[in-house]
């Protein structure tokens, strides 16, 4: 069986590297095109192309597969290479280029894919970040046959996880990434042997979107609930992280927190109650929420007992909302 892979972050290699150490043939992978990173922005494959390499599979890197948009010459050229290797299946993983309509009926079994939610809950880019800032109890991986709709395809696979008090991204990333990739690997060889399990209509009811994450949202609005912002601080790491503004010209990034209590104060919102080496207790729209891990500008994450060696702060300062 050939298998043509998509995808591009650590996510996705995962995914990819599970495939092959199960045996599957995969003569070809696409993912996007090597960028620029690092601190001297030197260009750097993604990690699917890595893995990729390593094993000695072609890589094609389009940066679109849709022949009527800005790049037709590089459209039809990755065309012609999937045509070429007449895959089976495609699996897709956080690939980031849109697949058209007809790329999706060239593998003789269309293509799946891996999706971090429990669709229809958190259809789109950031599944994992939304189901945490939104304060979801549960999310998990939905295989699925992908359509020309965003994650709109029906279920061939669903497995859950809880989402704990101390949850990240950071570590709901990785525990998705090793879920999604076994349930890939379990229908594949289901696949191959004959009996794939029968797929699913997502239901009618239920469906969110979970847009990308815009940088602009990293400040924190004191004006929140505590909760809220806890939830917050922890979707948004390990990025973008979330912000706290002392003023016009300062700022320090908040990486943990935790709701000291949901009683309102009579502070105004972004109020500093107390400071100590437990944490810097600030006031919010509702509730109090304690910061015990940040990092100044140009510095390391520090938990504020080694924080505020480097950081000024004192009850009553007020940071901006």
């Amino acid at each position: 069986m050939n298998i043509v892979f998509a995808g591009t972050p650590v996510f996705a290699a995962q995914a990819l590297q599970a495939i092959i150490d199960a045996g599957f043939n995969v003569p070809l992978v696409l993912t996007q095109p090597d960028r620029p990173s690092g601190r001297g922005m030197k260009l750097t494959a993604s990690p699917v192309k890595q893995v990729a390499l390593s094993h000695n599979i072609a890589v094609a890197q389009p940066t679109s597969l849709k022949l009527d948009g800005k790049y037709p010459l590089e459209a039809a050229e990755a065309r012609v290479t999937l045509a070429a290797v007449e895959a089976d299946i495609m699996v897709v993983a956080a690939y980031g280029l849109i697949l058209p309509a007809d790329v999706l009926t060239m593998p003789k079994h269309g293509c799946i894919n891996i999706h971090a939610s429990l669709l229809p809950r958190w259809r789109g880019a950031a599944p994992i970040h939304r189901a945490i800032e939104a304060g979801d109890a549960q999310t998990g991986i939905t295989l699925m046959q992908m359509d020309v709709g965003l994650d709109t395809g029906d279920m061939l696979a669903i497995q859950s996880c809880d989402i704990a008090a101390n949850t990240t991204t950071a570590t709901l990333h990785d525990t998705l990434a090793t879920m999604g990739a076994n349930m890939v690997v379990e229908y594949l060889q289901a696949l191959q042997n004959g009996n794939p399990p029968s797929a699913t209509p997502q239901p009618a009811e239920g469906i969110t979107y979970a847009q990308k994450i815009d940088k602009a949202e990293s400040l924190l609005n004191w004006t929140q609930d505590a909760s809220i912002l806890e939830h917050k601080i922890r979707a948004f790491d390990p990025a973008p992280g979330c912000a706290a503004k002392v003023d016009d010209a300062q700022s320090f990034k908040v990486w943990a927190a935790q709701v000291l209590s949901h009683d309102a104060s009579s502070l105004p919102a972004g109020t500093i109650i107390n400071v100590s080496k437990q944490g810097i207790d600030v006031a919010c729209g509702s509730g109090t929420l304690r910061i015990t891990e940040a990092q100044r500008a140009g510095g390391k994450r520090l938990p504020v007992a080694q924080f505020l060696d480097s950081c000024s702060l004192t009850a009553g300062m007020r940071l901006v909302c």
